[in-house]
């Protein structure tokens, strides 16, 4: 029997909003607690690490993840997903996460890894990079809506795969805000090398103007070559003028340059 389609809910104008319009809707309403840390501790967990990434959807630059390990006894308030907070919120969380909790890490994997092995194995990945740093290792993880291949201490840690996690889990919302503020910081300073993108504003995702700049400009050599809206761009323009120097080569010269 067939799934019914549930309608998408409905805007100030009587008209259906988006998808993403209403996931941000869903994500408002979750409360962001303790509660699945509390349940690791009592299962006697010492040490609970969140797990998120960002910039999976995004056309350019790397994916992020991080790993956080809070506190028990010291409650940062105001932690939630990162996508509902103010950058300059972000920035303020992000700076106490670092100075109180018991451990963070970073990890990033690059566009030209993300195009080998696709973005949900870049992502894995990512998170994997960003355990290996972690220290102290921890001995649960809550991660958003995935699970990581990460044995410790010589046995496989134990797991929670929350869906919605960084809306619902602190450490996991923690985990959320360095790796947003970090990527955003990245993303930022490129914005100086190809400014025609308008990086520092768009952080390499998809808008309409960005798109746009990827049809009448191609895309630069840090877009992800492996998404759709950059591989239905045009050629970058320096894989052109290569290749139209490279034609006009004699064959000697060509082979000169390849061996070089």
């Amino acid at each position: 029997m067939p799934r019914r389609k549930i309608p998408l809910p409905l805007g100030r104008n009587g008209k259906p909003i988006s998808k993403s319009a209403a996931k941000l809707r869903l994500l408002k309403r979750l409360k962001c607690t303790l509660r699945f840390e509390k349940m690791a501790w009592v299962a006697g967990a010492k040490l609970v690490a969140g797990v998120d990434e960002v910039g999976r959807g995004s056309l350019f630059g790397p994916v992020v993840a991080a790993a956080v390990i809070l506190e028990p006894g010291d409650r940062i308030r105001g932690l939630r997903d990162s996508k509902l907070l103010p950058p300059e919120r972000r920035q303020v969380l992000a700076e106490r996460i670092r100075e109180r909790a018991l451990g963070w890490a970073i990890a990033a994997i690059d566009a030209a890894c993300i195009d080998q092995i696709n973005i949900y194995q870049a992502t894995r990945l990512a998170m994997f990079e960003a355990l290996c740093q972690l220290q102290p290792a921890p001995d649960h993880l809550l991660v958003d809506a995935l699970t990581i291949d990460w044995p410790a201490r010589d046995c496989r840690c134990c797991q929670t795969k929350i869906i919605h996690g960084d809306a619902l889990s602190a450490s996991i919302a923690a985990a959320s805000i360095i790796a947003k503020v970090e990527r955003d910081r990245m993303v930022t300073a490129w914005d100086p090398i190809f400014p025609i993108y308008k990086l520092a504003s768009n952080k390499g995702y998809y808008t309409q103007a960005h798109a746009r700049i990827l049809r009448e400009q191609g895309p630069s050599p840090l877009h992800r070559l492996s998404f759709a809206p950059v591989w239905n761009a045009r050629a970058p323009q320096e894989l052109l003028e290569f290749m139209l120097q490279k034609e006009e080569l004699a064959p000697d010269a060509a082979l000169a340059v390849a061996a070089q």
